[in-house]
Protein backbone atom coordinates (compact mmCIF):
# COMPACT_ATOMS: atom_id res chain seq x y z
CA UNK A 1 0.00 0.00 0.00
CA UNK A 2 1.32 3.44 -0.78
CA UNK A 3 0.78 6.10 1.19
CA UNK A 4 1.29 9.69 1.45
CA UNK A 5 4.76 9.66 2.94
CA UNK A 6 6.05 7.10 0.06
CA UNK A 7 5.12 10.65 -2.35
CA UNK A 8 8.08 12.73 -3.30
CA UNK A 9 8.43 16.51 -2.04
CA UNK A 10 6.31 18.42 -4.44
CA UNK A 11 4.60 15.72 -6.30
CA UNK A 12 4.11 16.80 -10.40
CA UNK A 13 1.43 14.99 -11.29
CA UNK A 14 -1.58 15.02 -13.82
CA UNK A 15 -4.94 15.08 -13.46
CA UNK A 16 -5.89 11.96 -15.87
CA UNK A 17 -6.21 12.50 -19.48
CA UNK A 18 -3.28 13.18 -21.94
CA UNK A 19 -4.10 13.65 -25.85
CA UNK A 20 -4.82 10.66 -28.01
CA UNK A 21 -3.29 10.37 -31.04
CA UNK A 22 -4.86 11.60 -34.30
CA UNK A 23 -3.89 8.39 -35.83
CA UNK A 24 -6.36 6.84 -33.17
CA UNK A 25 -9.28 9.32 -32.44
CA UNK A 26 -11.06 11.79 -34.85
CA UNK A 27 -9.88 15.20 -33.10
CA UNK A 28 -12.63 16.87 -35.02
CA UNK A 29 -15.53 14.96 -34.06
CA UNK A 30 -14.58 14.12 -30.54
CA UNK A 31 -14.95 18.41 -29.99
CA UNK A 32 -18.12 18.24 -31.68
CA UNK A 33 -19.72 15.25 -29.21
CA UNK A 34 -18.49 17.65 -26.24
CA UNK A 35 -17.73 15.50 -23.40
CA UNK A 36 -19.50 12.32 -24.28
CA UNK A 37 -21.74 11.02 -21.76
CA UNK A 38 -23.19 7.90 -23.16
CA UNK A 39 -21.10 5.67 -26.12
CA UNK A 40 -19.39 7.77 -28.82
CA UNK A 41 -18.30 5.17 -30.89
CA UNK A 42 -17.66 7.49 -34.07
CA UNK A 43 -14.83 9.13 -32.42
CA UNK A 44 -12.46 6.16 -32.92
CA UNK A 45 -10.71 5.89 -36.23
CA UNK A 46 -10.61 2.15 -35.83
CA UNK A 47 -13.98 0.78 -35.03
CA UNK A 48 -13.51 -1.45 -31.51
CA UNK A 49 -16.74 -3.76 -32.79
CA UNK A 50 -15.83 -4.26 -35.96
CA UNK A 51 -12.30 -4.44 -35.51
CA UNK A 52 -11.37 -5.48 -32.36
CA UNK A 53 -8.29 -6.77 -32.03
CA UNK A 54 -6.90 -3.51 -34.31
CA UNK A 55 -8.57 -1.30 -31.97
CA UNK A 56 -6.83 -3.46 -28.45
CA UNK A 57 -2.96 -3.04 -30.18
CA UNK A 58 -3.70 0.73 -31.00
CA UNK A 59 -5.06 1.05 -27.59
CA UNK A 60 -1.82 -0.30 -26.24
CA UNK A 61 0.92 1.61 -28.26
CA UNK A 62 -1.39 4.78 -27.55
CA UNK A 63 -0.97 4.17 -24.07
CA UNK A 64 2.46 3.66 -24.37
CA UNK A 65 2.84 6.94 -25.78
CA UNK A 66 1.49 8.64 -22.95
CA UNK A 67 3.39 7.14 -20.33
CA UNK A 68 6.66 8.10 -22.21
CA UNK A 69 5.19 11.87 -22.77
CA UNK A 70 4.57 11.43 -19.48
CA UNK A 71 7.88 10.15 -18.09
CA UNK A 72 10.35 12.27 -20.56
CA UNK A 73 8.73 15.57 -18.98
CA UNK A 74 9.40 14.06 -15.76
CA UNK A 75 6.02 14.01 -14.11
CA UNK A 76 6.29 11.92 -11.09
CA UNK A 77 2.57 10.47 -10.86
CA UNK A 78 1.77 9.42 -13.99
CA UNK A 79 -1.59 7.76 -15.55
CA UNK A 80 -2.30 5.56 -18.87
CA UNK A 81 -3.52 9.49 -20.06
CA UNK A 82 -7.03 7.58 -19.81
CA UNK A 83 -6.25 6.37 -23.98
CA UNK A 84 -8.99 4.43 -24.08
CA UNK A 85 -12.04 6.07 -22.77
CA UNK A 86 -14.11 8.30 -25.40
CA UNK A 87 -14.31 10.99 -22.12
CA UNK A 88 -13.74 10.35 -18.29
CA UNK A 89 -16.95 9.79 -17.49
CA UNK A 90 -18.85 7.60 -19.86
CA UNK A 91 -16.59 4.62 -19.92
CA UNK A 92 -17.49 3.54 -15.96
CA UNK A 93 -20.67 5.21 -16.45
CA UNK A 94 -21.94 2.50 -19.35
CA UNK A 95 -20.58 -0.21 -18.16
CA UNK A 96 -22.87 -0.53 -15.12
CA UNK A 97 -25.40 -2.79 -15.03
CA UNK A 98 -28.76 -1.35 -14.27
CA UNK A 99 -28.15 0.97 -17.32
CA UNK A 100 -30.23 0.74 -20.02
CA UNK A 101 -28.04 -0.31 -23.09
CA UNK A 102 -29.98 -0.04 -26.20
CA UNK A 103 -31.91 3.47 -24.92
CA UNK A 104 -30.44 6.81 -23.87
CA UNK A 105 -31.71 9.06 -20.96
CA UNK A 106 -31.64 13.03 -21.16
CA UNK A 107 -29.76 15.20 -18.76
CA UNK A 108 -28.47 19.18 -18.40
CA UNK A 109 -25.18 19.55 -18.94
CA UNK A 110 -23.10 22.24 -17.17
CA UNK A 111 -24.04 25.08 -19.66
CA UNK A 112 -27.44 24.62 -19.10
CA UNK A 113 -27.89 22.15 -22.56
CA UNK A 114 -29.75 19.06 -22.80
CA UNK A 115 -27.27 16.09 -22.96
CA UNK A 116 -27.56 12.39 -23.60
CA UNK A 117 -26.64 10.52 -20.59
CA UNK A 118 -27.31 6.61 -19.10
CA UNK A 119 -30.83 5.67 -18.29
CA UNK A 120 -31.00 4.04 -15.29
CA UNK A 121 -33.91 1.61 -15.23
CA UNK A 122 -32.65 -0.79 -12.57
CA UNK A 123 -30.38 -1.27 -9.31
CA UNK A 124 -27.10 -0.20 -10.29
CA UNK A 125 -24.13 -3.18 -9.91
CA UNK A 126 -20.63 -3.28 -10.94
CA UNK A 127 -20.78 -6.37 -12.67
CA UNK A 128 -16.52 -7.01 -13.46
CA UNK A 129 -14.36 -4.79 -12.99
CA UNK A 130 -14.13 -1.74 -15.47
CA UNK A 131 -10.89 0.11 -15.27
CA UNK A 132 -8.51 -2.86 -14.09
CA UNK A 133 -7.16 -3.77 -17.24
CA UNK A 134 -6.10 -0.86 -18.31
CA UNK A 135 -4.68 -0.06 -14.75
CA UNK A 136 -2.27 -3.42 -15.13
CA UNK A 137 -1.42 -2.52 -18.49
CA UNK A 138 0.15 1.35 -17.04
CA UNK A 139 1.76 -0.56 -13.65
CA UNK A 140 3.51 -3.18 -15.92
CA UNK A 141 4.86 -0.47 -18.29
CA UNK A 142 6.61 1.76 -15.85
CA UNK A 143 8.48 1.88 -12.59
CA UNK A 144 6.90 5.62 -11.77
CA UNK A 145 4.20 6.24 -9.09
CA UNK A 146 1.06 5.83 -10.89
CA UNK A 147 -2.70 7.52 -10.73
CA UNK A 148 -5.98 5.86 -12.15
CA UNK A 149 -8.72 7.58 -12.23
CA UNK A 150 -13.03 6.75 -11.90
CA UNK A 151 -15.80 9.81 -11.55
CA UNK A 152 -17.45 10.02 -8.82
CA UNK A 153 -20.48 9.50 -7.46
CA UNK A 154 -21.93 12.88 -7.47
CA UNK A 155 -21.58 13.48 -10.60
CA UNK A 156 -22.75 10.47 -11.89
CA UNK A 157 -26.08 11.43 -10.06
CA UNK A 158 -26.01 14.47 -11.59
CA UNK A 159 -25.66 13.20 -15.15
CA UNK A 160 -27.64 10.24 -15.64
CA UNK A 161 -31.89 9.88 -16.11
CA UNK A 162 -32.71 8.68 -12.78
CA UNK A 163 -35.97 6.02 -13.91
CA UNK A 164 -35.21 3.43 -10.74
CA UNK A 165 -34.02 5.34 -7.25
CA UNK A 166 -36.40 7.12 -5.42
CA UNK A 167 -34.29 10.22 -5.59
CA UNK A 168 -31.12 11.49 -7.10
CA UNK A 169 -29.58 10.50 -2.96
CA UNK A 170 -30.22 6.94 -3.22
CA UNK A 171 -28.93 7.17 -7.17
CA UNK A 172 -25.76 8.33 -5.73
CA UNK A 173 -25.22 6.26 -3.02
CA UNK A 174 -25.88 2.99 -5.49
CA UNK A 175 -22.76 4.23 -7.58
CA UNK A 176 -20.53 5.23 -4.63
CA UNK A 177 -20.82 1.25 -3.78
CA UNK A 178 -20.05 0.72 -7.40
CA UNK A 179 -17.27 3.14 -7.41
CA UNK A 180 -15.59 1.85 -3.72
CA UNK A 181 -15.47 -1.92 -5.55
CA UNK A 182 -13.49 -0.64 -8.86
CA UNK A 183 -11.36 1.40 -6.25
CA UNK A 184 -10.71 -1.69 -4.43
CA UNK A 185 -9.55 -3.46 -6.86
CA UNK A 186 -7.58 -0.84 -8.37
CA UNK A 187 -5.68 -0.88 -5.40
CA UNK A 188 -5.19 -4.75 -4.95
CA UNK A 189 -3.42 -3.98 -8.49
CA UNK A 190 -1.27 -1.59 -7.06
CA UNK A 191 -1.80 1.60 -8.29
CA UNK A 192 -0.47 4.50 -5.79
CA UNK A 193 -2.77 6.86 -6.38
CA UNK A 194 -7.09 7.07 -6.68
CA UNK A 195 -8.13 10.20 -8.06
CA UNK A 196 -12.12 10.16 -7.84
CA UNK A 197 -13.67 12.78 -10.49
CA UNK A 198 -16.07 15.41 -9.24
CA UNK A 199 -16.50 18.36 -11.67
CA UNK A 200 -20.21 18.82 -10.97
CA UNK A 201 -19.40 19.88 -7.48
CA UNK A 202 -18.68 23.33 -9.14
CA UNK A 203 -21.67 23.20 -11.48
CA UNK A 204 -24.42 21.65 -9.22
CA UNK A 205 -23.73 23.73 -6.42
CA UNK A 206 -27.16 23.17 -4.13
CA UNK A 207 -27.48 19.49 -5.23
CA UNK A 208 -24.25 18.72 -3.97
CA UNK A 209 -24.68 20.37 -0.59
CA UNK A 210 -27.09 17.86 0.17
CA UNK A 211 -25.52 14.24 -0.25
CA UNK A 212 -22.00 14.78 -2.80
CA UNK A 213 -19.55 14.74 0.78
CA UNK A 214 -21.91 11.83 2.20
CA UNK A 215 -21.27 9.74 -1.43
CA UNK A 216 -18.03 10.61 -1.99
CA UNK A 217 -16.86 9.36 1.43
CA UNK A 218 -18.55 6.61 1.18
CA UNK A 219 -17.06 5.75 -2.08
CA UNK A 220 -13.21 6.33 -0.74
CA UNK A 221 -13.89 3.96 2.41
CA UNK A 222 -11.25 1.54 2.78
CA UNK A 223 -9.52 2.16 -0.11
CA UNK A 224 -5.74 1.15 0.81
CA UNK A 225 -4.22 4.09 -1.61
CA UNK A 226 -3.42 7.85 -1.73
CA UNK A 227 -6.80 9.48 -2.55
CA UNK A 228 -7.39 12.35 -4.53
CA UNK A 229 -10.79 14.07 -5.09
CA UNK A 230 -10.36 16.44 -8.52
CA UNK A 231 -13.16 18.53 -9.08
CA UNK A 232 -12.73 21.59 -11.79
CA UNK A 233 -15.08 24.05 -14.01
CA UNK A 234 -15.02 21.79 -17.33
CA UNK A 235 -12.66 21.69 -19.99
CA UNK A 236 -11.43 24.56 -21.73
CA UNK A 237 -12.04 23.78 -24.69
CA UNK A 238 -15.56 24.09 -24.18
CA UNK A 239 -15.35 26.49 -20.83
CA UNK A 240 -13.69 29.65 -21.33
CA UNK A 241 -14.92 31.89 -18.41
CA UNK A 242 -13.97 30.64 -15.10
CA UNK A 243 -15.04 33.45 -13.11
CA UNK A 244 -17.40 32.15 -11.02
CA UNK A 245 -15.55 30.80 -8.32
CA UNK A 246 -15.76 27.19 -6.09
CA UNK A 247 -18.86 27.54 -3.85
CA UNK A 248 -18.76 24.48 -2.85
CA UNK A 249 -14.77 24.54 -1.82
CA UNK A 250 -14.57 24.91 1.99
CA UNK A 251 -17.16 21.66 2.13
CA UNK A 252 -14.27 19.49 0.61
CA UNK A 253 -12.07 19.69 3.71
CA UNK A 254 -14.77 17.31 5.72
CA UNK A 255 -13.81 14.33 3.19
CA UNK A 256 -11.42 11.28 4.13
CA UNK A 257 -9.51 11.82 1.43
CA UNK A 258 -5.47 12.55 1.51
CA UNK A 259 -5.85 15.36 -1.56
CA UNK A 260 -8.19 17.75 -2.93
CA UNK A 261 -7.21 18.79 -6.56
CA UNK A 262 -8.79 22.04 -7.95
CA UNK A 263 -8.08 24.09 -11.06
CA UNK A 264 -6.24 27.37 -10.56
CA UNK A 265 -4.23 28.54 -13.12
CA UNK A 266 -6.96 29.64 -16.11
CA UNK A 267 -9.83 30.88 -13.37
CA UNK A 268 -6.66 32.39 -11.90
CA UNK A 269 -7.81 31.96 -8.03
CA UNK A 270 -6.31 33.56 -5.62
CA UNK A 271 -2.88 31.79 -3.98
CA UNK A 272 -5.07 31.82 -0.44
CA UNK A 273 -7.72 29.62 -1.55
CA UNK A 274 -5.78 26.34 -0.47
CA UNK A 275 -6.58 27.88 3.30
CA UNK A 276 -10.14 26.57 2.49
CA UNK A 277 -8.63 23.22 2.15
CA UNK A 278 -6.88 22.25 5.01
CA UNK A 279 -6.48 19.99 6.83
CA UNK A 280 -6.48 18.30 3.36
CA UNK A 281 -3.29 18.13 1.40
CA UNK A 282 -4.08 20.04 -1.73
CA UNK A 283 -3.35 19.54 -5.90
CA UNK A 284 -3.28 22.70 -7.28
CA UNK A 285 -3.69 23.28 -10.70
CA UNK A 286 -0.91 25.64 -12.06
CA UNK A 287 -1.03 25.23 -15.89
CA UNK A 288 -3.77 27.11 -18.17
CA UNK A 289 -5.11 24.58 -20.63
CA UNK A 290 -7.41 27.59 -22.26
CA UNK A 291 -3.74 28.91 -23.53
CA UNK A 292 -1.76 27.75 -25.76
CA UNK A 293 1.28 29.29 -24.53
CA UNK A 294 3.83 26.90 -22.77
CA UNK A 295 4.67 29.04 -19.14
CA UNK A 296 8.04 29.51 -18.23
CA UNK A 297 9.35 27.53 -15.18
CA UNK A 298 10.50 30.81 -13.34
CA UNK A 299 6.84 32.10 -13.32
CA UNK A 300 5.37 28.56 -12.50
CA UNK A 301 7.95 28.18 -9.55
CA UNK A 302 7.45 31.79 -8.30
CA UNK A 303 3.13 30.76 -8.50
CA UNK A 304 4.38 28.08 -6.20
CA UNK A 305 6.47 30.75 -3.99
CA UNK A 306 2.83 32.16 -3.29
CA UNK A 307 1.12 29.19 -2.21
CA UNK A 308 4.01 28.09 0.12
CA UNK A 309 2.54 31.15 2.44
CA UNK A 310 -0.33 29.95 3.10
CA UNK A 311 0.38 25.57 3.05
CA UNK A 312 2.97 23.88 3.81
CA UNK A 313 5.25 22.57 1.07
CA UNK A 314 4.69 18.97 2.17
CA UNK A 315 1.30 19.24 1.82
CA UNK A 316 1.35 20.60 -1.32
CA UNK A 317 1.11 18.87 -5.20
CA UNK A 318 1.13 20.37 -8.82
CA UNK A 319 -1.09 19.35 -12.06
CA UNK A 320 -2.45 20.97 -15.05
CA UNK A 321 -6.03 22.39 -14.56
CA UNK A 322 -7.47 19.65 -15.71
CA UNK A 323 -7.09 16.69 -18.25
CA UNK A 324 -5.51 17.29 -21.18
CA UNK A 325 -7.11 15.65 -23.89
CA UNK A 326 -7.59 18.57 -25.89
CA UNK A 327 -4.50 19.94 -25.98
CA UNK A 328 -1.73 19.18 -28.45
CA UNK A 329 0.83 16.75 -27.84
CA UNK A 330 3.45 18.72 -28.20
CA UNK A 331 1.90 21.78 -26.36
CA UNK A 332 1.24 19.35 -23.46
CA UNK A 333 4.47 17.61 -23.54
CA UNK A 334 6.19 21.34 -23.38
CA UNK A 335 3.95 21.91 -20.57
CA UNK A 336 4.52 18.93 -18.70
CA UNK A 337 8.13 19.76 -19.05
CA UNK A 338 7.75 23.50 -17.56
CA UNK A 339 5.78 22.46 -14.44
CA UNK A 340 8.25 19.49 -13.27
CA UNK A 341 10.79 22.22 -13.91
CA UNK A 342 9.29 24.52 -11.90
CA UNK A 343 9.19 21.93 -9.20
CA UNK A 344 12.41 21.52 -9.07
CA UNK A 345 13.47 24.73 -8.68
CA UNK A 346 11.28 24.51 -5.72
CA UNK A 347 13.04 21.80 -4.19
CA UNK A 348 15.87 23.24 -4.70
CA UNK A 349 15.08 26.33 -2.39
CA UNK A 350 14.33 23.53 0.22
CA UNK A 351 17.24 21.17 0.57
CA UNK A 352 16.88 20.19 3.94
CA UNK A 353 13.30 18.45 2.68
CA UNK A 354 14.56 17.10 -0.91
CA UNK A 355 13.66 13.87 -1.71
CA UNK A 356 15.19 12.56 -5.06
CA UNK A 357 13.36 11.28 -7.98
Amino acid sequence: MTSVGDLPLLPTTVIGSHPQPRWLVDHDRLRGVGVPRVRAREVWRIDPEAEPAAYDEAIEAATLLAIADQTDAGVDIITDGEIGRESYFNHFANSLGGVDKIRTGKGVNRRGGVADVPLVNGPIERLEPIELDAARYLRAHTDRLTKVTVPGPFTLSQLAQNDHYPDQHALAMAYAAAVNAELKDLAAAGIDVLQVDEPYLQANTEAARGFAVEAIAAAVDGVDAVTTLHTCYGYAVYVENKSSGYPFLSELARLPVDYIAIEAAQPGLPAEVVTELAPRKVVIGVLDLGSPEVERPEAIAARIRELLRHIDIADLSISPDCGMKYVPRPVAKAKLAAMVAAADIIRSEHPRNSQPR
